[in-house]
């Protein structure tokens, strides 16, 4: 079975040099060949020639800088020739037939297409000692003579590897730590803008040196960035290094100040365990920084082996990351650098391509930024163990009846925001509640077996008294569907306003099969009154049914609004229905009417057109309008006590007819007392009133059922409809924020204005749930998507800048 790793240990004892080949399961090569001292010289010939071309502007200490010197020998023509004797004489001694089978076996790998025919064959070199490995062994072309179809590579690996490297990849974007060290002599702008070149496609954070900053703080930052626990894919360093045999190497990070690989070993091992896969320095003498790095375990290092000239170290890294850029591995992205340098450049910057080097540690697996394809972006979005749990538990809770608890407190916000902000209606109320309360029912004289249900003669005085001001329509809050003592008296009021052209709407209850019960004939025949059923859910409007058929069963709230808002708008013509002369029933001839004319006045057709959505569940209303009761009690009715109507100093109609309503829609209702409810008595009565009227209300009455059609019918006539958001779509929109957050915040050394920048937004969503409520009437949720978005962001603004 052929395979595509190979390693390959070139040691040099004393003129010997011994070759030893290693691949597949156990398979070994050995071989020694002379070492030639010719070899030595023609290097430090090569090197002579390159310092002195190159003598301005290196990547390592020096005294003055500036541009390329043009001295008086032609140093470049000498460079260029020094080069072509080394490489000559360094082919020529591997290509002695001692190395044959070597270079054989190898090549016959690269003959073969495993697979991916393009799928390089890569030879892992070890060279002792140090002077061996500053030859440019990945300028050896094994595979000329053999005709080799698939490239080899040469890539370099330490003699020492203590630790063991790891393939962890990190979730989420590329993020690349760049630290710019002492820029004396140099400039590293292009250095910088190379790398932010690669923001489309990583995260990329700088660090290093600035004019003014402390030289022991600048240590301790470039420690905790590299220590930082997001972890980092790839390391960059620009500026001067040199080696050192004893420490591994050494970072110039200010002027006269270097930080040594040994002094942050610590911290580079953690980066490893968080993902640190990449390493590449861009600066001179790179050799015992990349057999440093990789003896830690790190996966891979891209070193210069000799000094490098500033305008040389940027180009190479400007084509570098181009490739990598392009989605190429490392390596591949290398090669194309250097061969860039040497088809292109090297009339400039001749020898260039010689000086990189890759080291890499031999279980390492390549990096390579990936194409941020969709499954890649949808990845990153997915949330993470604790969000997922998190996020399912405000999931859950969004489908449990935790809307109406909520709903409580926000519409009392919503009362004092009104009242702060001087939103407040200033339309005189459009309903008169005429209450029979406590005081009505003693002042009566009702015997206690007549209060439930109500004695039908009080009743009847108290509808005949509000006959006096010819209202167009009464409501009567009152279920009267069985027979009792008094419904004769009753039935003759009724019928009086009847005859007035009154319309009057009795309250029912639906009956279980498509229609509801209310007055008994007794009283009043269907083709003569309206009636409604009292029945609905605490908090929300009711409308028509979702199929838009009111005529079996229709909401006593919403039929109150709509004959207020016919009676005011049609004239008593053109076939207008009254009641008592149709054949068929008034509320059939009413809805007919409505639909019919719906389209000559917008409050009609607004009312008509207003359907109940299907629940998603008994206690889940998505999009069901809510009844706004954060409109003060005194913008929405007037209540008057029954009895204020029935004695004599109170019988004028004035309390009636508040100012600014001509025509008031007029309610007879329960006003409070104990034995008030259709079924059973106190029902009809809230046990407690919502929060948002109790902050008008200074002597807290009770809040009963009337006073909640009351706020039904003004937010209908005033086509004012408050469609709360369902919680589990805002959770949705805040946990993509959130996560959005997440995956972008950098929260840097000035933390404190994140979390300042984040409440904010978050105080001002709420301020602006709160003007959308009255501007545009949405209930936007604000805690539980809150709830949700913090999840996401809070772990983002608690993580540490810096390990």
């Amino acid at each position: 079975m052929l395979t595509s790793h190979y390693r390959l240990k070139a040691r040099r004892i004393e003129q010997i040099c011994v070759f030893e080949l290693s691949w597949g399961s156990g398979q070994e090569l050995a071989t020694s060949l002379t070492y030639p001292e010719t070899l030595t010289s023609l290097y430090q010939g090569w090197q002579q020639a390159y310092f002195n071309f190159y003598k301005s502007a290196l990547r390592a200490r020096v005294e003055r800088s500036g541009e390329l010197v043009s001295p008086a020998i032609d140093w470049r023509t000498k460079l260029v020739q020094a080069e072509a004797s080394l490489l000559s004489e360094f082919y020529f001694w591997l290509s002695s037939a001692e190395l044959l089978e070597i270079r054989a076996v190898i090549a016959k790998a690269a003959s073969r297409n495993v697979g991916d025919g393009a799928t390089p064959v890569d030879v892992f070199l070890t060279c002792e000692p140090l002077e061996l490995a500053r030859f440019p062994w990945e300028a050896w072309e094994i595979g000329t003579e053999f005709a080799a179809t698939r490239t080899i590579r040469i890539v370099r690996t330490p003699a020492n590897i203590r630790a063991e490297t790891r393939h962890r990849s990190r979730r989420g974007r590329v993020r690349i730590l760049a630290i710019v060290g002492d820029d004396t002599g140099l400039d590293f702008q292009a250095d910088q803008d190379a790398v932010r070149s690669l923001a489309p496609v990583a995260e990329v954070q700088f660090v290093g040196w600035q004019p003014g900053k402390d030289e022991q703080a600048l240590k301790i930052e470039i420690c905790r960035a590299i220590a930082d626990e997001r972890g980092w894919d790839l390391l960059f360093f620009a500026g001067h290094s040199n080696e050192t045999y004893l420490t591994g190497g050494e970072l110039v990070i200010a002027p006269n100040q270097s930080i040594l690989m040994q002094e942050i070993a610590p911290q580079l091992a953690i980066a490893k365990e968080r993902g640190l896969q990449f390493a590449i320095f861009n600066s001179c003498n790179g050799l015992s920084i990349a057999h440093t790095l990789i003896d830690l375990g790190l996966s891979q290092v891209a070193v210069m082996r000799e000094p490098i000239h500033n305008r040389v170290a940027q180009e190479f890294l400007v084509r570098f990351l181009q490739n990598l850029a392009e989605f190429k591995d490392v390596h591949d992205a290398m090669l194309a650098a250097c061969q860039s340098l040497k088809l292109e450049r090297n009339l400039t910057y001749p020898s260039a391509h010689l000086i990189p080097s890759l080291f890499r540690h031999p279980d390492s697996v390549l990096f390579q930024i990936k194409p941020a394809s969709w499954r890649h972006q949808l990845k990153q979005w997915l949330p993470l163990r604790r969000e997922a749990i998190a996020l399912s538990s405000l999931l859950l809770l969004s489908f449990l009846p935790i809307q109406p608890i909520l709903l409580e407190p926000r519409l009392w916000l919503q009362a004092l925001y009104r009242h702060g902000t001087r939103q407040i209606p200033q339309t005189a109320p459009p309903v008169v509640l005429v209450q029979i309360d406590e005081d009505s029912i003693r002042r009566g004289n009702i015997q206690a077996d007549k209060v439930h249900p109500i004695d039908r003669k009080y009743l009847a005085e108290v509808l005949d008294q509000i006959l006096n001001v010819n209202p167009k329509v009464v409501g009567i809050d009152y279920l009267l569907d069985r027979p009792m003592d008094g419904d004769a008296r009753l039935a003759e009021v009724v019928q009086r306003a009847i005859q007035q052209n009154t319309w009057l709407v009795f309250a029912s209850v639906e009956d279980g099969r498509g229609g509801d019960i209310g007055a008994t004939p007794q009283i009043a025949r269907p083709e003569s009154i309206l009636q409604g059923y009292i029945d609905y859910f605490p908090g929300y409007i009711e409308l028509i049914p979702a199929d838009g058929n009111c005529v079996n069963s229709c909401p006593f709230s919403y039929l109150l609004a709509l004959t207020s808002v016919m009676t005011q708008s049609f004239p008593n013509g053109d076939k207008f229905p009254m009641p008592g002369q149709g054949q068929s029933d008034f509320r059939t001839q009413v809805l007919a009417y409505a639909r019919q004319k719906k389209e000559q006045h917008p409050s009609v057709k607004f009312l008509v057109n207003r359907q109940h959505l299907p629940p998603i569940s008994s206690f889940n209303h998505w999009l069901q309008p809510i009844i706004d009761y954060s409109v003060p009690p005194d913008r929405v009715y007037q209540s008057i006590p029954a009895w204020k109507l029935l004695e004599p100093d109170s019988t004028e109609p004035a309390p009636l007819l508040p100012p600014g309503i001509p025509q008031p829609l007029i309610l007879l209702v329960p006003g409070g007392y104990d034995q008030a409810g259709t079924v059973l008595p106190g029902e009809d009565n809230y046990a407690n009133p919502p929060l948002a009227v109790t902050y008008w209300q200074e002597d807290h009455q009770r809040f009963t059922g009337a006073h909640a059609h009351a706020y039904t019918i003004h937010n209908l006539l005033n086509q004012r409809l408050v469609v709360p958001i369902p919680n589990l779509w805002m959770i949705g929109v805040a946990a993509v924020l959130g996560k959005g957050l997440s995956l972008l915040l950098r929260p840097r050394e000035h933390r404190w204005r994140w979390w300042f920048i984040l409440v904010a937004a978050s105080g001002v969503y709420g301020m602006l749930s709160l003007q959308l409520y009255i501007s545009v009437a949405v209930l936007l949720p604000w805690l539980l998507p809150s709830a949700a978005f913090w999840i996401y962001a809070l772990p983002a603004l608690r993580r540490k800048p810096h390990g």
